[in-house]
């Protein structure tokens, strides 16, 4: 019996684990969507060596105000909840204010497919490519960009951010997950090197911004 106990224990103790790991939007944004911002707050506060991977968004890091607001906007009507945009739009902004500490790194990929896929109208993504082309000036920050037509190492199914070594996150359209298992950690550091060795960096990134902001420009 008693090892039946001990069991049940660990059992319970997974599952509260797990619970923890996975957190539901819905619950987190009860009170508006501002609180989707924060919740990550001490997170960003803390880390120093940020990896990201998107592949059909722009990160919140990089965002403009017109960007954010046309994103939250559905986050607000997909969860249902209260439409505390401009305040969520503002604490969104307000984080960015890590980019310019010397002491953080930010390594960034970014698939083709994120300049590409709107968040408001045209203009908006105008201003969100020219956003993006002055970050990639940043002495601290090192954007990548994946072209989609080419011959590739990793596919990902989903984005995700490594904070540190400490913690990864990812999104579902609707909860948030937090892996802070080392090994698991590992596999999706090895993920983010695979990802990166297929991207374009320094100029040619840039010009590659340039190009689809070019067509943008040209197909409206």
């Amino acid at each position: 019996m008693c090892g039946a106990d001990d069991q049940a224990a660990d059992l319970i103790a997974q599952a509260r684990a797990i619970e923890s790991m996975y957190v539901e939007f819905r619950r987190r944004a009860r009170s508006g969507v501002k609180q989707l911002m924060l919740a990550f707050q001490q997170t960003y506060e803390r880390a120093e060596q940020f990896r990201i991977y998107e592949h059909s968004v722009i990160p919140g890091l990089f965002q403009t105000a017109d960007y954010v607001r046309a994103m939250l906007s559905f986050w607000a009507r997909f969860l249902s909840t209260d439409s505390d945009v401009d305040e969520a739009v503002a604490a969104r902004l307000q984080r960015q204010s890590i980019l310019y500490e010397r002491r953080r790194r930010f390594a960034v990929v970014l698939e083709e497919n994120a300049l590409r896929t709107w968040f408001g109208n045209a203009e908006t993504m105008a201003g969100q490519l020219d956003r993006l082309l002055t970050v990639m000036t940043l002495p601290n920050v090192a954007l990548g960009i994946v072209p989609t037509m080419i011959e590739r190492e990793a596919i990902s199914t989903t984005g995700f951010w490594i904070f540190d070594d400490k913690l990864v996150t990812l999104e579902t359209p609707s909860a948030s997950i937090e892996v802070t298992q080392p090994q698991e950690i590992a596999l999706y550091g090895n993920m983010f090197n695979m990802l990166r060795r297929s991207a374009l960096y320094g100029p040619e990134a840039r010009a590659f911004v340039i190009r689809v902001q070019g067509e943008l420009n040209r197909s409206n």
